[in-house]
């Protein structure tokens, strides 16, 4: 049965994501509710009505579920056994199977291997009995392997995300410091690759088993968060589509139903396999921001498409795009100039309302449009600079 506008929606988080999805459920005659512990944020600010409460909360969840028609969650770390809950009582998407995966990297890493997707040559690392010795850790590979990962970079398990929970390591020595660091959590140790560069598709999927890609983006870094995304990817056209594919059979293996994000690591040409899958993320993704303003379909847009039953837009782009990341780096001495970025017409500014602005916080994006990727990097560098200044 289709949700139609007018109805409530239900949100799990209050973030910047969650913020963009209720302006797009707002924008079709739709209603938001928001369920975020925190007393204020992105989402919860703008949104009908705030639900201040735990996610585990049993009495908050039946309210939710009760109040809405459907449901869904800004970001992976969300509990599953939440989702389970609200499955009880409405329609939910993305479902708790989905999302228990993407938020342990060691689960994902079994999930995408075992079916056969490219992934980084890794290892499981994690107490045995509570033990505190390095050779008594649990691998996934071998322990005699283990020499032939370093360089490599040890990641926890569980609640990582933009670099947080991430450590580099060459030998095994680094290696237990790093895990002691870490509280001893289980952890995915990942060897580090050369890198031609990273790449990430947004793919759509509805309950009626219809997909729909964007254009990939290609993603630049700084300090492990997204600094930069260009779009279309200046990658080959084989890899481009090899990328859509295999995001598209991903979301198909896992039963996703509603957005998901693939990010994949680009190898040097030589490579046996080319295209290597990083991570997944069961909702709408930084790296697809562009879409607000240079697709005919938001990413968010489709998520309450696909959450209420009715078919998914056109993922079409016009022209070029490359999106920008704001950090609350650029507040440290004040208000940004923002007249760099409003005295252009092809630019789109989007500011979340966060009222703390700390170093590495993402607060807001702009979208360069023009005809080519050319002139909207350019574009979007000379920005850039500007606001450093």
């Amino acid at each position: 049965m289709n949700i139609m506008p007018g109805a409530m929606l239900g949100l799990l988080g209050g973030g910047q994501l969650g913020r963009m999805f209720t302006m797009a459920a707002q924008s079709m005659g739709y209603r938001v509710t928001v369920l975020d512990p925190a007393d204020e944020g992105p989402s919860s600010g703008i949104a009908e009505r705030h639900l201040r409460a735990d996610y585990l909360d049993g009495d908050a969840l039946r309210e939710l579920g009760a109040a809405c028609a459907g449901v869904t969650t800004e970001f992976e770390n969300v509990p599953a056994e939440s989702l389970r809950i609200l499955a009880e009582h409405c329609v939910v998407s993305p479902a708790a199977s989905s999302v228990t995966v993407a938020q342990n990297r060691i689960l994902e890493k079994q999930f995408l291997a075992a079916n056969g997707f490219g992934v980084v040559p890794y290892a499981v690392i994690q107490n045995s009995r509570n033990s505190h010795k390095l050779d008594e850790v649990l691998l996934q590979t071998h322990p005699e392997r283990l020499p032939d990962l370093f360089p490599a970079i040890l990641k926890v398990s569980r609640f990582g995300y933009d670099g947080k929970g991430q450590v580099r390591v060459t030998n095994a020595t680094e290696l237990d410091s790093a895990f002691t660091g870490m509280n001893r959590e289980p952890c995915v140790l990942e060897q580090l690759l050369q890198l031609e560069s990273e790449v990430s598709v947004v793919v759509a999927r509805g309950f009626d088993d219809k997909v729909a890609a964007f254009p990939v983006a290609e993603n630049q870094h700084r300090h492990g968060i997204l600094d930069i995304s260009i779009i279309p990817a200046r990658v080959s056209p084989a890899i481009i589509e090899n990328a859509r594919e295999i995001a598209i059979q991903i979301a198909e293996k896992l039963d996703h139903r509603g957005v998901l994000c693939v990010e994949f690591f680009v190898l040097p040409d030589g490579a046996p396999s080319k295209l290597l899958v990083n991570e997944i993320a069961p909702r709408p993704h930084n790296s697809g921001h562009y879409t607000i303003d240079a697709c005919v379909t938001s990413q968010f847009e489709q998520q309450v498409r696909i959450l209420c039953g009715v078919p998914l837009g056109s993922t079409a782009m016009r022209g070029a795009a490359v999106m920008v990341n704001l950090l609350g780096d650029l507040w440290q001495q004040g208000e940004p100039r923002w007249e760099q970025v409003l005295r252009h017409p092809s630019v789109k500014l989007h500011l979340y309302g966060k009222l703390a602005a700390r170093p590495g916080r993402k607060m807001g994006h702009y979208t360069v449009l023009a005809e080519t990727t050319e002139a909207a990097l350019q574009l979007a560098l000379e920005i850039k600079q500007s606001l450093a200044c």
